[in-house]
């Protein structure tokens, strides 16, 4: 995911998860405010899905490492699906690039509901 209107003359001191973002997919997200435990909200836009329903902007919650305070932190975040039955985690690190752009690297996981542990292979 890259950052909308970073500043690639003067880079950031600390890489920041606050703001809107974009993937090189089209899909995009807003995370708001870090609060005092480093939790944070916001929303999901997907651009790419697996469903015949129609896309929704969904809900996420996720947290931002604070117990160590360097300037790239560590975060996760889960994404409640409103146009599905599955839910999706994200786990990464913000960086900041030689460019000066803060750049989310993500890994991601999806499950999705089966109706019997027998289906449970396919789920995730």
């Amino acid at each position: 995911l890259l950052c909308y209107g970073t500043n690639a003359q003067s880079p950031p001191l600390q890489c920041m998860l606050t703001g809107h973002w974009t993937n090189d997919l089209g899909s995009n997200m807003t995370i708001g405010a870090l609060n005092r435990k480093g939790e944070f909200a916001g929303s999901y836009h997907t651009a790419v899905t697996a469903t015949t329903n129609a896309i929704q902007e969904s809900p996420l919650q996720g947290a931002q490492d604070r117990t160590n305070q360097k300037n790239q932190p560590t975060f996760g975040f889960t994404v409640n699906w409103k146009f599905s039955d599955s839910i999706t985690v994200f786990t990464g690190q913000c960086f900041v690039d030689k460019e000066g752009k803060e750049v989310l690297k993500t890994m991601w996981l999806l499950r999705s509901h089966v109706d019997s542990i027998q289906d449970d292979w396919k789920a995730t």
